[in-house]
């Protein structure tokens, strides 16, 4: 990415901005930060920011930061449209755009604290102006597609790779660990997410933690994973059963989550619902007779962020869209025994879709 490939994804959003009527917006969201101008993909911690940008009707943006940050700011950014807060940088912001804006001033509520938004209406008065840029990163561009790829191919060599990886004795924790020891020697920046491996029962939990819980002979593996490359995330879930002897009741769930993903996969495409492509997955689980077991959506966009719009539930009623990268991975949770998830990552293309 070059400086004019940032200039042309703010140009999209300001379009956006003027349309509602806005004369600026406060980006505050890290990720909408970096996508807009290259700095700082993440914050130091929930209660820190590594900085805000401001978006002008105008064309005259600022990029606002601290002391911390002022060399890369100035690497990526005309110094004379940096903004240097120090101390309580919600009076100082608002400050600013008091003096530069006369219209009416956006932020992304979602994810300012209310402590924030006080101090700066103390000054200014905002509102919001939520999913502006999101709008904008639902379609990715040929650049992201690409960090994508090569993303996804990391991702791929591991779940070649973990399944020997499963034996008997071996910890979730110890599998974890060695599952993020392989990411970063094949390249990958850092993990996307928090490893989930879940061993036995402990599969029936989609988002588990890895414990001390040990693989025995015979039992069932969920390893949910991703990197990071070229700052964009991968994501994958595969089952395996360590032994000799599945289980029918694992092999008939497996069965059954596969092909309920090849259903949702076969009807996607432009212009299909999003909860369309949910409910084709579901309707393989209903005929099973086991749809109650399914209690999650079928999927979520990806790119900067793991989870990032669209969302692919039973409510949604946007439609897919070409350029758009989202998960298809339909599961069944048994507390008595596990769990099976299978889950790819496709591109939406001009007829269908395309696996990552």
């Amino acid at each position: 990415m070059n400086k004019q490939d940032y200039a042309e994804r703010r140009e999209q959003v300001r379009r956006r901005m003027r349309a509602e009527g806005l004369s600026a917006l406060l980006v505050s969201h890290a990720a909408n930060r970096y996508y807009l101008s290259g700095f700082e993909l993440h914050d130091c911690q929930c209660n820190e920011s590594s900085g805000r940008l401001i978006l002008m009707a105008d064309g005259k943006d600022w990029l606002c930061t601290d002391a911390r940050y002022e060399g890369m700011a100035q690497s990526l950014w005309d110094a004379d449209r940096i903004f240097i807060y120090s101390g309580n940088a919600a009076k100082q912001i608002a400050d600013l755009l008091k003096s530069e804006v006369k219209g009416r001033v956006g932020l992304e509520s979602c994810c300012v604290s209310l402590q924030f938004y006080q101090e700066m209406s103390a000054t200014l008065p905002m509102e919001a102006a939520d999913g502006l840029v999101e709008a904008v990163r639902l379609i990715k561009d040929k650049a992201e597609i690409a960090a994508l790829e090569r993303s996804f191919a990391i991702n791929h060599a591991l779940m070649r790779w973990v399944g020997q990886q499963c034996t008997v004795g071996k910890s979730e924790k110890a599998l974890s660990w060695e599952i993020e020891k392989f990411f970063r020697e094949q390249g990958a920046e850092e993990l996307a997410f928090a490893n989930i491996v879940a061993v036995g029962c402990n599969g029936a939990l989609p988002h588990a933690i890895p414990s001390d819980t040990c693989i025995t002979e015979n039992c069932p593996v969920l390893i949910d994973v991703g990197c990071r490359a070229d700052s964009y995330c991968s994501d994958q879930t595969r089952s395996f059963w360590v032994g000799n002897a599945p289980s029918p009741a694992f092999e008939r769930t497996l069965a059954l989550v596969q092909q309920a993903q090849q259903a949702a996969i076969a009807c996607m495409r432009p212009g299909v619902l999003m909860k369309d492509a949910y409910f084709a997955a579901r309707a393989v689980f209903e005929k099973a007779g086991v749809a109650e077991h399914f209690t999650h959506g079928l999927g979520h966009g990806v790119g900067l962020e793991t989870h990032e719009a669209p969302s692919l539930n039973p409510r949604s009623n946007a439609a897919l869209r070409e350029g758009m990268v989202v998960t298809v991975e339909p599961g069944l949770y048994y507390p008595e025994w596990g769990g099976v998830r299978w889950e790819y990552t496709v591109l939406v293309t001009e007829d269908g879709v395309r696996v990552l």
